[in-house]
Protein backbone atom coordinates (compact mmCIF):
# COMPACT_ATOMS: atom_id res chain seq x y z
CA UNK A 1 0.00 0.00 0.00
CA UNK A 2 1.56 3.61 -0.88
CA UNK A 3 1.56 6.59 1.76
CA UNK A 4 -1.31 7.75 0.04
CA UNK A 5 -3.48 4.66 -0.11
CA UNK A 6 -2.78 4.71 3.50
CA UNK A 7 -3.51 7.62 4.51
CA UNK A 8 -6.70 7.86 2.57
CA UNK A 9 -7.84 4.69 4.54
CA UNK A 10 -6.84 5.80 8.01
CA UNK A 11 -9.37 8.67 6.93
CA UNK A 12 -11.73 6.48 5.89
CA UNK A 13 -11.83 4.28 8.73
CA UNK A 14 -11.73 7.42 10.87
CA UNK A 15 -14.86 8.43 9.18
CA UNK A 16 -16.63 5.12 9.67
CA UNK A 17 -16.09 5.64 13.42
CA UNK A 18 -16.70 9.26 13.92
CA UNK A 19 -21.01 8.50 14.34
CA UNK A 20 -20.07 7.38 17.31
CA UNK A 21 -17.75 9.33 18.96
CA UNK A 22 -18.34 10.78 22.40
CA UNK A 23 -15.47 13.15 22.37
CA UNK A 24 -16.12 16.64 24.66
CA UNK A 25 -13.33 18.86 23.40
CA UNK A 26 -12.69 21.70 25.51
CA UNK A 27 -15.12 24.06 24.09
CA UNK A 28 -18.14 21.69 24.48
CA UNK A 29 -20.17 20.54 27.78
CA UNK A 30 -19.73 17.30 29.43
CA UNK A 31 -23.10 14.93 29.91
CA UNK A 32 -21.28 12.56 32.46
CA UNK A 33 -22.60 11.50 35.89
CA UNK A 34 -20.89 11.42 38.98
CA UNK A 35 -20.10 7.92 40.38
CA UNK A 36 -18.62 6.65 43.79
CA UNK A 37 -15.14 7.75 44.12
CA UNK A 38 -12.59 5.52 46.00
CA UNK A 39 -10.59 6.38 48.81
CA UNK A 40 -8.41 9.60 47.59
CA UNK A 41 -4.72 8.11 47.12
CA UNK A 42 -1.58 9.29 47.88
CA UNK A 43 1.33 9.90 44.86
CA UNK A 44 2.54 6.28 45.72
CA UNK A 45 1.13 2.70 44.69
CA UNK A 46 -1.38 1.16 46.85
CA UNK A 47 -0.54 -1.10 49.15
CA UNK A 48 -2.42 -3.49 47.82
CA UNK A 49 -1.31 -3.19 44.33
CA UNK A 50 -3.46 -2.89 41.55
CA UNK A 51 -6.45 -5.65 40.84
CA UNK A 52 -6.00 -8.64 38.85
CA UNK A 53 -5.94 -7.96 35.12
CA UNK A 54 -5.19 -4.15 35.34
CA UNK A 55 -1.60 -2.33 34.38
CA UNK A 56 1.51 -2.55 36.43
CA UNK A 57 2.04 0.35 38.25
CA UNK A 58 2.51 3.65 36.64
CA UNK A 59 5.22 5.98 37.03
CA UNK A 60 4.04 8.49 39.95
CA UNK A 61 3.91 12.62 39.33
CA UNK A 62 7.87 13.99 39.43
CA UNK A 63 9.34 17.67 40.83
CA UNK A 64 11.44 19.27 37.51
CA UNK A 65 13.17 21.75 39.93
CA UNK A 66 13.64 24.22 37.33
CA UNK A 67 10.00 23.82 35.66
CA UNK A 68 7.54 26.47 36.67
CA UNK A 69 4.78 25.69 38.45
CA UNK A 70 2.73 25.33 35.41
CA UNK A 71 4.30 24.16 32.16
CA UNK A 72 3.91 25.40 28.76
CA UNK A 73 6.86 24.23 26.85
CA UNK A 74 10.03 22.33 27.40
CA UNK A 75 13.77 23.26 27.01
CA UNK A 76 14.00 25.13 23.69
CA UNK A 77 17.21 23.79 22.38
CA UNK A 78 16.24 20.55 22.57
CA UNK A 79 14.99 18.45 19.06
CA UNK A 80 11.58 16.98 21.08
CA UNK A 81 8.14 18.35 21.40
CA UNK A 82 5.15 16.73 23.55
CA UNK A 83 1.91 15.50 21.92
CA UNK A 84 -0.96 16.02 24.70
CA UNK A 85 -4.32 14.27 23.96
CA UNK A 86 -7.54 15.48 25.97
CA UNK A 87 -8.40 11.98 26.62
CA UNK A 88 -12.09 11.36 26.46
CA UNK A 89 -14.55 10.11 23.65
CA UNK A 90 -15.00 7.15 20.89
CA UNK A 91 -12.22 4.61 22.23
CA UNK A 92 -12.08 3.22 18.39
CA UNK A 93 -10.43 6.52 17.58
CA UNK A 94 -8.23 6.50 21.04
CA UNK A 95 -6.84 3.32 19.49
CA UNK A 96 -6.07 4.33 16.15
CA UNK A 97 -4.54 7.36 17.06
CA UNK A 98 -2.31 5.48 19.39
CA UNK A 99 -1.46 2.78 16.95
CA UNK A 100 -0.74 5.83 14.22
CA UNK A 101 1.75 7.07 16.86
CA UNK A 102 3.59 4.01 17.57
CA UNK A 103 3.79 3.15 14.09
CA UNK A 104 5.73 6.45 13.63
CA UNK A 105 7.64 5.78 16.93
CA UNK A 106 6.43 8.55 18.73
CA UNK A 107 5.18 8.55 22.37
CA UNK A 108 1.93 10.73 23.81
CA UNK A 109 0.71 12.25 26.60
CA UNK A 110 -2.82 11.65 27.44
CA UNK A 111 -4.43 13.38 30.03
CA UNK A 112 -7.47 11.30 30.62
CA UNK A 113 -11.53 12.51 31.84
CA UNK A 114 -12.36 10.24 35.20
CA UNK A 115 -15.97 9.68 33.78
CA UNK A 116 -14.80 8.37 30.35
CA UNK A 117 -12.21 6.08 32.76
CA UNK A 118 -15.28 5.04 33.84
CA UNK A 119 -16.62 3.32 31.20
CA UNK A 120 -13.74 2.49 29.64
CA UNK A 121 -11.09 1.22 32.08
CA UNK A 122 -9.17 -0.58 29.36
CA UNK A 123 -8.54 2.60 27.68
CA UNK A 124 -5.77 2.95 30.86
CA UNK A 125 -3.64 -0.07 30.25
CA UNK A 126 -3.57 0.47 26.41
CA UNK A 127 -2.19 3.94 26.86
CA UNK A 128 0.67 2.77 29.11
CA UNK A 129 1.21 -0.50 27.55
CA UNK A 130 2.05 1.80 24.62
CA UNK A 131 4.69 3.39 26.52
CA UNK A 132 2.60 6.93 26.47
CA UNK A 133 2.18 9.26 29.85
CA UNK A 134 -0.66 8.58 31.46
CA UNK A 135 -2.42 11.85 33.17
CA UNK A 136 -5.15 13.48 34.85
CA UNK A 137 -8.13 16.03 33.48
CA UNK A 138 -10.55 16.12 36.05
CA UNK A 139 -13.43 13.84 36.34
CA UNK A 140 -16.09 15.49 34.39
CA UNK A 141 -14.42 17.92 32.07
CA UNK A 142 -16.31 20.49 33.30
CA UNK A 143 -14.62 24.33 33.78
CA UNK A 144 -13.01 23.65 37.23
CA UNK A 145 -11.56 27.14 37.48
CA UNK A 146 -14.84 28.30 37.69
CA UNK A 147 -16.00 25.67 40.95
CA UNK A 148 -15.72 26.03 44.34
CA UNK A 149 -12.88 24.65 46.76
CA UNK A 150 -14.57 21.82 47.14
CA UNK A 151 -15.69 20.98 43.94
CA UNK A 152 -12.64 22.07 42.46
CA UNK A 153 -10.79 19.46 44.80
CA UNK A 154 -13.49 16.90 44.34
CA UNK A 155 -13.07 17.10 40.36
CA UNK A 156 -9.39 16.63 40.68
CA UNK A 157 -9.17 13.75 43.26
CA UNK A 158 -11.77 11.70 41.94
CA UNK A 159 -9.77 11.47 39.01
CA UNK A 160 -6.76 10.49 40.80
CA UNK A 161 -8.83 8.26 42.32
CA UNK A 162 -9.81 6.66 39.15
CA UNK A 163 -6.57 6.73 38.06
CA UNK A 164 -4.75 5.11 41.56
CA UNK A 165 -7.50 2.49 41.51
CA UNK A 166 -6.66 1.64 37.91
CA UNK A 167 -2.78 1.75 37.49
CA UNK A 168 -1.25 2.03 41.30
CA UNK A 169 -0.62 5.67 40.20
CA UNK A 170 -2.69 9.39 40.03
CA UNK A 171 -0.83 9.38 37.05
CA UNK A 172 2.31 11.60 35.97
CA UNK A 173 0.36 14.71 35.45
CA UNK A 174 -2.50 17.07 35.66
CA UNK A 175 -4.20 19.37 33.20
CA UNK A 176 -7.30 21.89 33.89
CA UNK A 177 -10.44 21.32 32.43
CA UNK A 178 -11.48 24.00 29.64
CA UNK A 179 -9.13 25.87 30.67
CA UNK A 180 -5.19 25.78 29.13
CA UNK A 181 -3.72 27.78 32.46
CA UNK A 182 -4.88 26.70 35.94
CA UNK A 183 -6.24 29.33 38.26
CA UNK A 184 -4.48 29.85 41.49
CA UNK A 185 -6.72 28.16 43.47
CA UNK A 186 -6.60 25.03 41.08
CA UNK A 187 -2.96 24.84 41.18
CA UNK A 188 -3.06 24.56 44.54
CA UNK A 189 -5.34 22.08 44.79
CA UNK A 190 -3.73 19.87 42.45
CA UNK A 191 -0.44 20.07 44.52
CA UNK A 192 -2.08 18.76 47.64
CA UNK A 193 -3.05 16.21 45.29
CA UNK A 194 0.61 15.18 44.36
CA UNK A 195 0.89 17.12 41.31
CA UNK A 196 3.82 19.12 41.96
CA UNK A 197 2.75 20.74 38.16
CA UNK A 198 0.05 22.12 36.14
CA UNK A 199 0.58 21.00 32.57
CA UNK A 200 -0.41 22.91 29.49
CA UNK A 201 0.69 23.98 26.32
CA UNK A 202 2.09 26.54 23.93
CA UNK A 203 0.11 25.23 20.92
CA UNK A 204 -3.43 25.01 20.46
CA UNK A 205 -4.25 22.53 17.35
CA UNK A 206 -7.87 23.64 17.85
CA UNK A 207 -9.17 20.14 16.56
CA UNK A 208 -12.06 20.19 19.05
CA UNK A 209 -13.37 22.75 16.35
CA UNK A 210 -13.53 20.19 13.66
CA UNK A 211 -11.63 22.33 11.02
CA UNK A 212 -10.59 19.18 8.77
CA UNK A 213 -7.58 17.33 8.63
CA UNK A 214 -6.02 19.42 6.88
CA UNK A 215 -6.36 22.60 8.48
CA UNK A 216 -4.81 20.81 11.82
CA UNK A 217 -1.80 19.76 10.31
CA UNK A 218 -0.91 23.63 9.30
CA UNK A 219 -1.84 25.05 12.51
CA UNK A 220 0.43 22.55 14.70
CA UNK A 221 2.74 22.52 11.89
CA UNK A 222 2.71 26.60 11.50
CA UNK A 223 3.44 26.83 15.31
CA UNK A 224 5.34 23.80 16.75
CA UNK A 225 9.01 24.17 17.83
CA UNK A 226 11.51 22.71 19.70
CA UNK A 227 10.21 22.05 23.31
CA UNK A 228 6.39 22.77 22.48
CA UNK A 229 4.06 21.49 23.88
CA UNK A 230 0.80 20.48 21.62
CA UNK A 231 -2.93 20.62 22.86
CA UNK A 232 -4.76 17.51 20.99
CA UNK A 233 -7.57 15.85 21.57
CA UNK A 234 -9.04 11.72 21.71
CA UNK A 235 -12.26 11.37 19.65
CA UNK A 236 -12.02 13.65 16.25
CA UNK A 237 -11.44 12.08 13.02
CA UNK A 238 -9.98 15.08 11.78
CA UNK A 239 -7.00 14.63 14.64
CA UNK A 240 -6.37 10.81 13.62
CA UNK A 241 -6.31 11.61 9.71
CA UNK A 242 -3.66 14.29 10.88
CA UNK A 243 -1.22 12.65 12.69
CA UNK A 244 0.34 10.75 9.84
CA UNK A 245 1.33 14.20 8.24
CA UNK A 246 2.12 15.52 11.89
CA UNK A 247 4.86 12.98 12.76
CA UNK A 248 6.02 12.99 9.31
CA UNK A 249 6.36 16.51 9.14
CA UNK A 250 8.12 16.59 12.65
CA UNK A 251 10.66 14.16 11.45
CA UNK A 252 11.66 15.98 8.59
CA UNK A 253 12.15 18.93 10.87
CA UNK A 254 14.36 16.55 13.09
CA UNK A 255 12.07 17.11 16.02
CA UNK A 256 10.90 14.07 17.81
CA UNK A 257 7.46 13.41 19.50
CA UNK A 258 7.92 12.45 22.87
CA UNK A 259 6.34 11.80 26.64
CA UNK A 260 6.23 15.24 28.84
CA UNK A 261 8.45 13.36 31.05
CA UNK A 262 10.97 12.74 28.56
CA UNK A 263 10.65 16.21 26.94
CA UNK A 264 11.37 17.60 30.61
CA UNK A 265 13.61 15.09 31.66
Amino acid sequence: MTTTDRRAALRAGAGLVAGGALAAGCASASGSTERPTATHPTATAATSGPARGTPRAAPVPRAFPRQPAQISHGPRDRPRVALTFHGQGDPALARALLTEAERHGARVTVLTVGSWLDEHPEMARRVLDGGHDLGNHTQHHISVNTLSEAAARAEITDCADRLHRLTGSIGTWFRPSRAQTAAPLVERLARAAGYPHVLSYDVDSLDYTRPGAPAVTRKVLAEVTGGSVVSLHFGYPDTVAALPDVLEELGRRGLRAVTTTELLS
